[in-house]
């Protein structure tokens, strides 16, 4: 009998273990602490944060590993104050390695070559031959295939409008047309159609940027110009609000700069990937 029992409480034992194992591989979950936590604007605001939310793409030819190579920081050609204080071209850079990476290229992290980037970089954006061979001796350069750089050609605002309600015009005429009624009835709601009607206010405003991305790739022996490419995504940014009688309610959101050049970022790897691997 004791045989028999012991024989059957090493696979109630594995099972165990493996719901535990299973569990402690889940993807960790974290609590919201805000006060607003699963209100009507929280729930709102949450809808709108989603759509901006990163999401993995998924490469045509991510089975196939890619050649070897090297992203350098890029030009921003555009004179856009906001675009210039959040992004420098190492941001760019940066989600280009992640981007390619995703998409099976082997990447040489520019962070792994040391003082070496900055002659690396100064040889291709000179198109000098004979330096960047030299370079392309030395360390974990030697397996280079490619060197990919991103620019951002424009950033401009190309589309604006508004719209709004001003209750108090309306408001103002039902309480002169209940003040003439000649009645006290009529002037009572003629003053409540006042209060009511000039609490009413509503506006909505939305803006429209277009951001445009160049890729660029060089033969790493040669420094020539393999292929390059440009794409352009639409970013709107919008607000609106409502007000009546002392109620208000207002929100806004949009795509950010951030999510916008990560997009672009991985339309042109999507690109690279299909054509170039």
């Amino acid at each position: 009998m004791n045989r028999s029992a012991i024989r059957f409480v090493p696979p109630l034992f594995g099972a165990a273990l493996a719901v535990a194992s299973v569990a402690s591989l889940a993807q960790p979950t974290f609590g919201n602490p805000s006060p607003t936590a699963g209100s009507d604007t929280s729930q709102r605001a949450n809808a709108s944060a989603d759509q901006a939310m990163y999401r993995p793409v998924e490469y045509a030819n991510k089975n196939k590993r890619g050649p070897a190579l090297v992203v350098i920081p890029g030009e921003i050609k555009s004179n856009n104050a906001t675009f210039l204080q959040k992004f420098t071209a190492n941001n760019i850079a940066d989600y280009g390695e992640l981007e390619l990476s995703n998409a099976n290229f082997k990447v040489l992290e520019r962070a792994d070559l040391g003082p070496v980037l900055k002659e690396f970089e100064l040889a291709y954006n000179l198109g000098d031959p004979q330096e960047a061979r030299k370079l392309l001796g030395m360390g974990k350069l030697k397996s280079t295939k490619y060197v990919v750089r991103f620019d951002i050609l424009k950033t401009e605002q190309v589309a604006a409008a508004q719209q709004g309600f001003d209750g108090r015009a309306i408001g103002n005429i039902a309480g002169a047309l209940g003040a003439f009624s000649g009645s006290l009835g009529g002037a009572r709601a003629g003053a409540v159609g006042q209060a009511a009607v000039g609490s009413v206010h509503t506006g909505e405003s939305t803006g429209v940027w277009i951001i445009g991305m160049r890729y660029k790739i060089i033969n790493a022996e040669t420094t020539e110009q393999v292929a390059q490419g440009y794409t352009e995504e639409k970013m709107e940014v919008g607000a609106k609000s409502t007000s009546v009688l002392g109620v208000s309610q207002s929100q806004q959101g949009g795509v950010s700069l951030d999510t916008m050049v990560q997009r672009l970022v991985q339309k042109s790897v999507w690109e690279i990937d299909s054509k170039y691997k």
